[in-house]
């Protein structure tokens, strides 16, 4: 597993776990977030006794709007970071995995959030935080392994 951030000595981290989503158009590029001026890959915290996919399909639903299918694992990595929002230092333990857009059937409840398509580097370029930019390069490396059998 991958860790990302360095962890300040002698402070205490919340344990955030969450689940992500990277998910392509027929474009082949990748939905990610705009919210205040930063990007970020759909998903979130888990709630409860939440499996990893409810939690994407629930936090795909509340950011954009959007029905979605959870395919496969691409990977976990953690980051440790201070919020710039309540300044709480967190770690958060990110699960990633492809999803496929669905319809677009319900109003996002985050009326702050904005999908945007964007190319593969774009994306990672542009993400916050390092291991979700690190979660979409695994991804387009394992869509172009090819399948041997």
């Amino acid at each position: 597993m991958r860790i990302f951030g360095e962890k300040v000595e002698g402070k205490q981290y919340v344990h955030r776990p969450a689940v992500y989503g990277v998910m392509f158009n027929e474009k082949k590029e990748i939905g990610i977030i705009e919210c205040g001026g930063k990007y970020f890959l759909p998903g979130g915290g888990l709630e409860g006794q939440e499996t990893h996919e409810e939690c994407l399909k629930r936090e795909n639903i509340e950011e954009i709007g959007l029905e979605s299918e959870i395919g496969a694992f691409i990977g976990r990595a953690q980051r440790y970071f201070v919020s710039t929002l309540d300044h709480i230092y967190y770690l958060s333990d990110g699960y990633f995995y492809f999803c496929e857009p669905g319809a677009r059937s319900y109003d996002p409840l985050e009326d702050d959030h904005t999908l945007v398509w964007m190319g593969p580097t774009e994306a990672i370029n542009c993400l916050f935080h390092e291991h979700q930019s690190w979660a979409v390069q695994e991804a387009v490396k394992l869509l172009s392994t090819p399948v041997k059998g």
